[in-house]
C-alpha cells in the first residue's frame, strides 16, 4: 500500500481507500457476512480509510465499521457524512438541531465518542454561502464530537466555494475517466490551500470495470436500475451522468488501452493516483475478491504521457460533450 497525507490532518491514509456505500444499500442486494469479509480484506492489505455516510443502509455501514473496530487492533480513519437524512433536503434544514442530531446518531452507530472526519453530504449549493453552517461545524469540533471536518460535493463550483472556509481539510467529489473536470481548476486550488481530495465513485458506478454490457440488468434496489435520470437523487451520482449506451461505447474505446496484465478497473484507479493532488481513490466493494483487485492498482507502475493522452483524447471524443459543463 502507499500512502498519502489527508489535507492538514497529519493523517497518512491509504491511496486506495474503501467506500462503504455499496456495503449499506442501493447497489442490490448484500451480504453482511460477505462485507465483513471485504473489510477485514481491506484491513489485510493496507487500507486504513473507509468512507460511509449515515444514510448508507439507514446507519448500516457505520454499524459495520463499528464492529471492524471491534474484532481488529488496527487503527483506521472513518470520515462519514450528515445531511441527506433531511426530508425536504433543502439548506434551511442545515442547521444546528439538525446537523448536532446527526452526529449523535453517526456516534452511536460507530460506537465512538468522536467523529474522524464528518462531511456534509452534498448539500444544496446555497448551503456552501452560509457560514454559519461551517460555524456549526467548528462548534462540534470544539465540543469534541467531531476531530475535523470537510464536504462532499456534486458540482465543481461548490468544491471551490468550499475551500474558502479555513478550516475544511478535505472535498470529496467525483472524479475518474468519465468526469475529468475537477482537474482543470480545482484540484490547483485545492494544492494551494492544503485540501485533501478524495476521489469518490472512481469506478463510475462500475461501468469502468468493463464487467457491463447491454444485456446487464440491475436489482429494483440498485441506484443504477431507478436513477439514470436522477429521479431520487443527483444524475451524475449513477454512471457518472453519462448515458448507458454512451458509456458502454467509452469503456469499449478504453478497453484496447489496458496495459497487459492490468483489469480495466484497475487502469481507471491507477489513472487517478496519476494526479498527485488526489489523497485518495475510494472504490466500493462488496466482497473480498473485488477489494483485491482494487488494491492491486496501487504498485502498477506510472501510465506514460502517451497513454494518459490517449485516456484524454477518449474523454474529449465521447464523453466531455456529454457532462463536462454539467458539474
Amino acid at each position: 500500500m502507499r500512502y498519502r497525507e489527508l489535507g492538514r490532518t497529519g493523517w497518512q491514509v491509504s491511496s486506495i481507500s474503501f467506500g462503504a456505500w455499496a456495503i449499506g444499500g442501493t447497489w442490490g442486494t448484500v451480504d453482511d457476512t460477505q462485507s465483513m469479509a471485504a473489510l477485514h480484506r481491506a484491513l489485510d492489505l493496507g487500507v486504513n480509510f473507509f468512507d460511509t455516510a449515515d444514510v448508507y443502509g439507514n446507519g448500516r455501514s457505520e454499524r459495520l465499521l463499528a464492529r471492524l473496530r471491534k474484532e481488529r487492533r488496527e487503527q483506521f480513519y472513518v470520515a462519514t457524512k450528515a445531511g441527506r437524512r433531511l426530508n425536504p433536503h433543502v439548506a434551511s434544514g442545515y442547521n444546528r438541531e439538525n446537523l448536532t442530531s446527526f452526529v449523535d446518531r453517526s456516534l452511536k452507530n460507530l460506537e465512538t465518542d468522536s467523529l474522524d472526519l464528518l462531511q456534509l453530504h452534498c448539500p444544496p449549493t446555497e448551503v456552501y454561502y452560509m457560514p454559519e453552517v461551517f460555524g456549526i461545524l467548528d462548534e462540534l469540533v470544539k465540543a469534541g464530537k467531531v476531530h475535523y471536518y470537510g464536504v462532499s460535493v456534486e458540482k465543481v463550483e461548490e468544491a471551490l466555494k468550499a475551500i474558502e472556509y479555513p478550516d475544511v481539510q478535505s472535498v470529496q467529489i467525483i472524479f475518474n475517466m468519465f468526469r475529468q473536470r475537477p482537474a482543470d481548476l480545482f484540484f490547483s486550488e485545492a494544492r494551494r490551500r492544503q485540501v485533501g481530495l478524495l476521489a469518490r465513485l472512481p469506478l463510475s458506478s462500475g461501468m469502468l470495470t468493463g464487467k457491463f454490457n447491454r444485456q446487464s440488468t440491475f436489482a429494483a434496489d440498485d441506484h443504477r436500475a431507478f436513477n439514470r435520470q436522477g429521479e431520487d437523487f443527483d444524475k451524475g451520482e449513477t454512471f457518472s451522468g453519462l448515458d448507458y449506451e454512451f458509456g458502454l461505447q467509452a469503456v469499449e474505446a478504453l478497453r484496447a488501452l489496458v496495459p497487459e496484465g492490468q483489469t480495466l478497473a484497475q487502469m481507471a484507479l491507477r489513472w487517478i493516483l496519476m494526479f498527485r493532488e488526489v489523497t485518495c481513490a475510494i472504490p466500493g466493494a462488496k466482497h473480498p475478491k473485488q477489494v483485491e483487485e482494487n488494491v492491486g492498482a496501487v504498485e502498477l507502475p506510472s501510465y506514460s504521457e502517451a497513454t494518459m493522452a490517449r485516456i484524454l483524447e477518449v474523454y474529449d471524443r465521447q464523453v466531455r460533450p456529454h457532462v463536462h459543463h454539467c458539474w
